[in-house]
């Protein structure tokens, strides 16, 4: 049996003191446990940046990708060996600027794996500048005079676009973050989970703190995920930009927002239908006739 010290190396983490990664850390940790998972049994894909700097302290099969490459190389492994569970962690750059267009398309065709975003809402590891989640209004070291540009919302984009598995976690709260992932890796096909996740060093406007005063569950709430629409309103909540109302403290939902049952990209391919493409044999295949087009 497993224990969440199967899931570390012998490097201890170099992520600021207090840095909300040390929980996303921790509830993946849990979650692989939770299911009687062990490392050999996991893949794990890493984007640039704080969040890809969990390759070094998390013990499963990896692959670190490049900046905003993580989704294309994470559907790769998946469609070799579509028995393995596929993890991709990435942070809100990676994954909603950089590589915007890989997770989109990812969502839509319903590729079997699970994104674990750190939404920390800046870009860290470079010091500081504003990111595709970054509030309007928000000052940074790319947006002195404040963010002029309208934040992306990874939960409505996620709905929209066809993810069949939509969530918000809070690295505050590690038993929530870890109920969500072992939801999400359960889950057959596309998993968002977006975490809102504090920079403790560079964003001092989304602090742990403000978040505490804002944050709620919905499955408290009686919310059914099911129901689109409602996931859809639930989606909208947001505290008002900053150059609005600095005084509102509007509520912000966690938890899962919307599932749906739906065929994944690999039940729609005959070629890996019986068995993983890695199991296939090799010794039948004849390239003879494709060569011979190329000469």
């Amino acid at each position: 049996m497993s224990t969440t010290k199967d899931f570390e190396t012998k490097q201890f983490p170099t992520w600021c003191p207090g840095c909300g990664d040390f929980g996303i850390w921790t509830a993946l940790k849990n979650a692989f446990v939770a299911q009687g998972l062990e490392p050999h049994q996991i893949v794990t894909v890493f984007g640039i940046g704080c969040s890809g700097n969990m390759a070094s302290f998390l013990n499963t099969y990896g692959f670190h990708g490049l900046h905003g490459r993580s989704i294309p190389a994470a559907t790769a492994i998946k469609l070799a060996n579509n028995k393995l569970q596929v993890v991709t962690v990435g942070g809100d750059g990676d994954g909603y600027g950089i590589g915007l267009g890989h997770t989109i398309h990812a969502m839509r065709r319903n590729v079997d794996m699970t994104y674990v975003v750190h939404d920390n809402q800046i870009y860290g590891l470079t010091k500081g500048q504003a990111s595709p989640t970054s509030e309007k209004g928000v000052t940074t070291k790319s947006t002195p005079f404040g963010l002029i540009e309208t934040p992306l919302d990874p939960i409505a984009m996620a709905i929209s676009v066809g993810a069949t598995y939509v969530a918000r976690g809070f690295a505050g709260n590690t038993k929530q973050l870890t109920e969500l992932i072992v939801g999400a890796m359960k889950h057959k096909g596309f998993a968002l989970v977006d975490v809102l996740q504090p920079c403790v060093t560079f964003n001092h406007h989304n602090t742990f703190h403000w978040f505490y005063d804002r944050v709620y569950e919905l499955e408290k709430e009686g919310h059914n995920p099911k129901d689109k629409q409602a996931a859809w309103t639930r989606a909208m909540e947001w505290p008002t930009p900053l150059k609005i109302d600095e005084s509102r403290v509007d509520k912000i939902p966690t938890g899962l927002f919307y599932v749906e049952d739906r065929a994944t990209y690999e039940d729609e391919l005959p070629q890996i239908a019986e068995k993983p493409l890695v199991e296939h044999p090799l010794d039948n295949i004849d390239i003879t006739p494709l060569m011979e087009t190329l000469s």
